[in-house]
């Protein structure tokens, strides 16, 4: 599940029981950069394990691993690599994959009108990988600032969790559960605006008074009916939301311990401890949010609206925010589409692969050649920004 910039501290949980959670059978996940413009491009590569998986060639013949001038590796995640590229051939153009691919992209075609989800404008296949492209997001991870800035203002919060909620409430709308909201799945933009990316635990078909059952996300950000392996329902993105809000005011999630027994303890058990200093307002939301009773959590009768209308967010106006009217209280100050140094040098450091730009031979058997029928896509021109 490597979205474009996901991070290594702490990892997901799934089991096979759904399919959206699933490892995919395909392995290795590098991105890339086109024109003017800089995207990235996440590439799957075909497990040795599943010979008989054929990805088929591109419905589109004109985009190949060939054409593009790769970079440098700007993520990694549980199962690959990201890198930027760049390619003299097209200038609007963006990518990312996750842990089902169909079902990855299957959300991210849904996601193009949201201001606040990552957008795939495009996407092809090789006989051994799966490409997205996606907007390269360069004004770093909130999970990058945060480790620089230890915690935010309670007005700095409000914003970015404003931004957040407003993303998941239309994920919601669309009958999508998250599923994974952590701050390395949330980006900030060149102007400092949010980007929530990676759908690989995303749960689609969950209507309003439905629920799903599969265990799977990060362990600091469980909610505790997942944890108990019980039914749950869209609120389980409104407990992580909470634990995102805490962090961000805080430092650290609500239970956190190295110990992932006790911290899993204390999601089940352990009352919410609120260190003085804040407001009323921001108190009142997280006592919400983070209710162990999934039925009394905030968000657990009218969904997005309930967050919307509380008292923490008075100063905000929703339709200004959509409409990216709001100046965001920081601004990264990036140098260019092309700008790396909100990038963990972690990962700028490495090396890209030759691999990553090689196209094979396609060559397939008949029962092979279907498997990811459907999975090439191209987004038409009012789809770009």
């Amino acid at each position: 599940m490597a979205p474009v910039l996901q991070n290594q501290y702490g990892f997901a949980l799934s089991d096979v029981d759904d399919s959206l959670c699933q490892p995919t059978k395909v392995s290795q996940t590098e991105s890339l950069w086109f024109s003017s413009h800089l995207f990235v491009l996440q590439q799957r590569s075909q497990s040795s394990s599943h010979n008989d998986v054929n990805l088929g060639p591109s419905a589109n013949p004109h985009a190949r691993p060939t054409d593009f001038d790769f970079l440098a590796v700007i993520g990694k995640g549980t199962f690959g690599k990201v890198t930027t590229f760049f390619s003299a051939h097209r200038s609007n153009i963006p990518a990312v994959s996750q842990k089902n691919i169909m079902a990855e992209r299957n959300v991210l075609l849904k996601s193009l009108k949201h201001p606040f989800l990552v957008r795939l404008h495009y996407s092809f296949q090789t006989a051994e990988k799966l490409y997205f492209v996606l907007d390269y997001v360069n004004g770093g991870e909130l999970f990058f600032h945060l480790q620089r800035e230890r915690c935010f203002s309670e007005p700095r919060a409000r914003f970015y969790t404003a931004e957040v909620a407003s993303a998941i409430g239309y994920l919601h709308s669309l009958n999508i559960v998250y599923r994974d909201l952590k701050p390395e799945n949330i980006l900030l933009d060149s102007q400092g605006h949010v980007v929530l990316t990676d759908f690989g635990l995303c749960k689609e078909g969950v209507e309003p008074e439905g629920t799903t059952s599969t265990f799977c996300g990060t362990p600091e950000y469980l909610a505790p009916e997942v944890l108990r392996k019980e039914p749950y329902d869209r609120t389980v993105d409104w407990w992580c939301l909470g634990t995102v809000l805490y962090e961000m005011i805080y430092s650290l999630p609500p239970f956190y311990s190295r110990d992932v027994g006790e911290m899993y303890d204390g999601i089940l058990h352990k009352p919410l401890q609120l260190p003085p200093g804040k407001s009323d307002a921001i108190s009142s939301l997280l006592v919400g949010l983070l209710q162990k009773d999934q039925h009394r959590r905030l968000g657990a009768i009218a969904d997005f609206l309930e967050i919307k209308n509380h008292v923490f967010f008075t100063p905000i106006n929703w339709d200004d925010l959509y409409h990216k009217r709001i100046t965001p209280p920081y601004n990264p100050n990036v140098r260019g589409p092309a700008d790396t140094q909100h990038i963990d040098p972690e990962f700028t450091r490495e090396m890209v692969s030759g691999s990553v730009s090689r196209t094979p031979e396609f060559t397939a058997s008949a029962s092979a050649s279907n498997a990811f029928n459907g999975f090439s896509f191209v987004a038409t021109e009012d789809s770009f920004l």
